[in-house]
C-alpha cells in the first residue's frame, strides 16, 4: 500500500483571507414622506444586514432620493458607486430589484457589464439574481426591460393627467417665474421683483440690448430668483415669458419615448389659459418686445428655434481657447470713430482669473489667414501635393486584411452558438452551462464586431482626409493669384477650426488634417 502524507494548509494564511467589501444601492423617484421613510428604512435594513455577515465588510450605504431611475446620468448616487467601483473600493453590490437600479435595458446591461469587467458583482434581491453567475445575464436582460417598459407606461399615464389638467386649467405651474410667488397653489405677485421685471421691459422697449440690461442689473447687486448673476439669456426668457401678461401657455416643451426634453414647435397640442393670474405687463408692452426680439434676430441672422446662433458669423464657434478650451465670442470694442470687431474667451469675460487669455481682433485673424491661404497656394507643390502622394500611398491593405479575419471569427462564433442551441436541444447540454457558454460567445461576438466597427471608422477617416486634401490642392493649383482679402466662404470650406495661444499667434486646424500657426500682426 502507497504511503501518503497529509500536507496541512496554512490556518495563519486563512485567518488573514480578506473581506469582501459590500457595499448597497437603495433610490426613491419621490421626495414624498412616505418615500423618504421607505428609503431609511431600506439604508438601515442594508447596513444591518452587512454588518452581520464576518465574511463581509461593510463599504457603505450610496442612494439616490426622489430621483427617476430612467437615466443614470442624473443620479449623483449611483454614479459615485460606479466611481468608488472603478477605484476599486467595492468587490460586491447588494440592491432591491432590477427596477430600482435602472429603468433603461441599456444602462442597466452596460453597467452590469462593466462591473463585471471591473471583478465586482451585483445581487437583486427580489429577482434573485447574481451577477456573479453570468447565466443571469439573459434572465435580467428580460427583467430590466419589464422595468423599462412599466417605466414608459408610468410615463404615459403621467403625461396622459397632465394633458387632462392641462385641458381643464387645472394644471399647477411647476416653479414661479421671477416677479412671482406662489400662496395656496396660486400665482401672486412678488412688488420687488415686479419692479425690476418692468424695468427690464422698459430699458428693452427704450433700444437696450439684453446684454447691456443684464450689466446693469448686475451692477446694482440685483440678484436672480436663484440668486445668481444675470445673463443676456436670463433676460431674453423674461422678455419671452407670457405669464407676465397674466396668460399662461401650457405644453412649451415634452418628453418623447427615450425621455428626452425638446420644444414643442407644433409637435404636440398647446393650451393657452387667459387671465390665470394677476399682470405685471400689458399685452401691448409684451407684444412689442417681441417685435424687437424678432427684429434683433433678423440683424443678426437669428431665427428663434434654430441652431442659426452657431452660423451667423463665419467664426462663430470656430475659435478656441488653448488655455481653457472655451469658446470666443464677437465682441465690439472701442468707442466712436474707433470701433473694432474682437473675439474674446467666454471664460475670460466671465471670470478673467479663471483664465488669463486676451481677445484678438478680428482683422489681424482675417490677416493671418491670407497668409496661411498664400503660402499654401505658393508652396502647394512642396506642401499639399507631397501630403496627397502619401496619403495615397498609405495601405489600406493591412486593415481589409483585419477585417477579413475578423469577418472569419465571427462567422465561427456564430456556428458555435448553433452548435450549442442544437446540444440544448437534443437534451445534451444543461440548461445553466448552455446560458454559460451563450452567453460567453454572445460577449465575444459584440468584442469583434466592436474591432470591425473601429477599423471600418479609421479607413473612412483617411478616406475622408484624402478627399480634403484633393479639395484643397485643386484650390491652389487653379487660383490665378495669391489672395488679397478675407474670403469667408474659403474660410469655410478649407477651416475647422480656430486654436488661440495668445495675442500673437493663433493656428488654423484645417478639414485636410493640418494645423499651420500664424502671427498675428497688430
Amino acid at each position: 500500500m502507497r504511503k501518503v502524507t497529509r500536507i496541512d494548509g496554512n490556518n495563519a494564511l486563512q485567518a488573514f483571507k480578506p473581506k469582501v467589501r459590500v457595499a448597497a444601492y437603495c433610490r426613491v423617484s419621490t421626495d414624498s414622506d412616505e418615500q423618504m421613510a421607505n428609503l431609511e428604512a431600506q439604508k438601515d435594513h442594508y447596513e444591518s444586514y452587512i454588518k452581520a455577515n464576518p465574511d463581509w465588510e461593510f463599504a457603505g450605504i450610496y442612494y439616490d432620493e426622489g430621483i427617476s431611475g430612467t437615466k443614470k446620468e442624473n443620479r449623483t448616487g449611483l454614479l459615485r458607486l460606479l466611481a468608488d467601483c472603478e477605484n476599486k473600493k467595492i468587490d460586491f453590490i447588494i440592491t432591491k430589484s432590477v427596477s430600482r437600479f435602472a429603468r433603461n435595458t441599456t444602462d442597466c446591461i452596460e453597467m452590469v457589464r462593466k462591473l463585471t469587467d471591473l471583478g465586482v458583482f451585483i445581487y437583486f434581491e427580489k429577482e434573485n439574481i447574481n451577477t456573479r453567475r453570468m447565466e443571469g445575464e439573459l434572465v435580467l436582460t428580460i427583467l430590466s426591460s419589464l422595468a423599462e417598459n412599466e417605466s414608459l407606461s408610468i410615463a404615459e399615464n403621467s403625461k396622459w393627467s397632465i394633458r387632462r389638467r392641462f385641458q381643464n386649467g387645472t394644471y399647477k405651474i411647476s416653479y414661479p417665474p421671477y416677479g412671482y410667488d406662489y400662496v395656496d397653489g396660486k400665482l401672486f405677485i412678488n412688488k420687488e421683483q415686479a419692479e425690476i421685471v418692468k424695468r427690464i421691459f422698459s430699458e428693452a422697449l427704450a433700444g437696450k440690448g439684453t446684454q447691456k440690461i443684464a450689466d446693469g442689473l448686475n451692477s446694482d447687486k440685483i440678484p436672480t430668483k436663484r440668486g445668481s448673476y444675470w445673463t443676456a439669456t436670463t433676460i431674453r426668457s423674461i422678455l419671452s415669458n407670457e405669464k407676465y401678461t397674466g396668460d399662461v401657455l401650457l405644453q412649451k416643451t415634452y418628453t418623447d419615448e427615450n425621455f428626452k426634453r425638446h420644444y414643442n414647435h407644433g409637435e404636440k397640442d398647446q393650451y393657452m389659459i387667459k387671465d390665470h393670474h394677476e399682470a405685471i405687463i400689458s399685452h401691448e408692452e409684451y407684444e412689442a418686445a417681441q417685435e424687437i426680439l424678432k427684429q434683433r434676430g433678423k440683424e443678426k441672422g437669428v431665427i428663434k428655434g434654430s441652431s442659426k446662433y452657431q452660423n451667423r458669423y463665419p467664426f462663430s464657434g470656430k475659435i478656441k481657447c488653448a488655455e481653457c478650451g472655451s469658446s470666443f465670442k464677437r465682441r465690439i470694442h472701442g468707442s466712436g470713430n474707433h470701433k473694432y470687431i474682437a473675439w474674446c474667451c467666454t471664460k475670460h469675460i466671465k471670470d478673467a482669473s479663471a483664465c488669463s487669455m486676451k481677445f484678438v481682433r478680428e482683422d489681424a485673424i482675417h490677416q493671418a489667414f491670407v497668409v496661411m491661404m498664400n503660402k499654401l497656394i505658393f508652396g502647394h507643390k512642396f506642401i499639399l501635393r507631397p501630403l496627397l502622394q502619401s496619403l495615397k500611398k498609405t495601405n489600406c491593405s493591412d486593415n481589409l486584411a483585419k477585417i477579413q479575419e475578423l469577418e472569419a471569427k465571427i462567422k465561427e462564433n456564430t456556428e458555435r452558438v448553433q452548435v450549442i442551441m442544437g446540444l440544448m436541444a437534443r437534451g445534451y447540454l444543461e440548461p445553466a452551462l448552455f446560458n454559460t457558454q451563450k452567453n460567453e460567445l454572445l460577449k465575444e461576438a459584440a468584442i469583434l464586431k466592436e474591432q470591425k466597427e473601429a477599423i471600418k471608422r479609421a479607413i473612412d477617416g483617411s478616406q475622408t482626409i484624402l478627399v480634403e486634401v484633393e479639395k484643397l490642392l485643386k484650390f491652389a493649383t487653379k487660383a490665378e493669384k495669391q489672395m488679397d482679402a478675407f474670403d469667408s466662404e474659403i474660410f469655410e470650406d478649407f477651416t475647422r477650426e480656430i486654436i488661440v495661444f495668445s495675442q500673437e499667434e493663433i493656428s488654423f486646424k484645417m478639414k485636410c488634417g493640418l494645423n499651420l500657426r500664424e502671427r498675428l500682426v497688430k
